[in-house]
């Protein structure tokens, strides 16, 4: 049995929280919402979050995050991308360094383009970290439907250390050493998930879906390349896998956003209708930084990112990708053969 803290009691803080305890860990979650706390406190339901599932009551809720820290062997983060930083300087005291940091948010800083680990390693440079991604959304977690994820680490032990804590038999974990390439898949495919829900508010098909998400992992890939992943990464769970399921699932909230911008509804619509965070809205900005940044064509991110902070016609922009320049499928293969084909 290990001590496990939980920071951050979304959908997938709290469907976590649920595995680890059904994993017979001792499990504490931290809710910033005093609110939603008192009504999980009474209920045992996160009825914003994840209604319908019970919270076990050895599961212990509370709003003192010092509280969920102390005396744990492991700490979880599920906070927003973009609270991470706050929340983490905010408790930064009360870490100690032995303490295991396992990030399950997925997305890149706006102001910095930093990936989550590379925040974390800023603020807790001394403390073990992991991330854990892949096809996972809470609503089947908490529900014990069978799913794979991979944990990724820099250290063997560590990455090991987390497989074992989660896996379950309805809860397959794989490891892997690379970071960089499972933190850019997980945060990535959340763009190209906007633009398969514009396509499908649009009233387009199945073949165009297709071709947003095939020529979309070759955009993650590309660029995950250059800033230093391994592409065997964006063939496995956190590249592929998790980009299937949040392109096609009504459970993904950045598809639900994408169908709503589509249908003509503002992004503060789409966000105010989804009722929570969407973090392609975000990292599409930070994905268009970054292709400037290491000069990566990403043209399915760009039009999406124009979409979304320049007001663009979403007509416009598919006209726009269907009519660029004629060019190879793999340009690569294509070099190959050149002079006999």
């Amino acid at each position: 049995m290990k001590r496990i803290g939980i920071i951050g009691g979304g959908s997938w803080g709290t469907a976590l929280a649920i595995l680890l305890s059904n994993n017979k860990h001792k499990v504490d979650i931290w809710v910033r919402n005093k609110i939603q706390l008192e009504q999980m406190l009474e209920t045992r339901e996160n009825k914003k979050y994840l209604p319908g599932v019970y919270i076990p009551k050895d599961i212990k809720i509370t709003n003192d995050i010092s509280q969920v820290i102390y005396d744990k062997d492991l700490l979880v983060i599920s906070v927003s991308s973009h609270g991470i930083r706050e929340t983490l300087n905010s408790c930064k005291e009360v870490i100690k360094e032995d303490q295991i940091i396992v990030n399950v948010s997925k997305g890149i800083e706006n102001d910095t383009l930093m990936r989550i680990s590379e925040i974390v390693n800023e603020i807790l440079p001394n403390n073990p970290y992991a991330v854990l991604s892949g096809p996972s959304h809470a609503e089947e977690v908490a529900r014990n439907m069978p799913t794979t994820v991979v944990t990724a680490s820099v250290d063997k032990d560590v990455a090991e250390y987390v497989q074992d804590v989660f896996m379950s038999p309805y809860f397959r974990v794989y490891t892997s050493p690379d970071v960089i390439g499972v933190e850019l898949g997980g945060s990535l495919k959340n763009v190209i998930a906007l633009g398969a829900g514009i396509s499908d508010g649009l009233g387009y098909g199945d073949n165009t879906k297709a071709a947003l998400m095939t020529r979309g992992m070759i955009e993650i890939a590309r660029l995950g390349e250059k800033m230093g992943a391994n592409m065997a990464t964006f063939s496995g769970l956190a590249g592929i896998g998790d980009l299937i399921v949040t392109c096609t699932s009504m459970h993904s909230r950045n598809r639900r956003a994408g169908i709503l911008i589509g249908q003509g509804k503002t992004i503060d619509e789409a966000i105010e209708e989804v009722g929570m965070v969407v973090e392609g809205i975000k990292t599409a900005k930070s994905a268009y930084e970054l292709s400037k940044k290491y000069n990566v064509v990403m043209p399915i991110t760009k039009e999406i990112y124009e979409i979304l902070y320049k007001d663009k016609d979403v007509k416009k922009s598919v006209i726009n990708l269907m009519l660029r320049d004629k060019k190879h499928e793999m340009e690569d293969i294509a070099k190959e053969y050149i002079e006999s084909w």
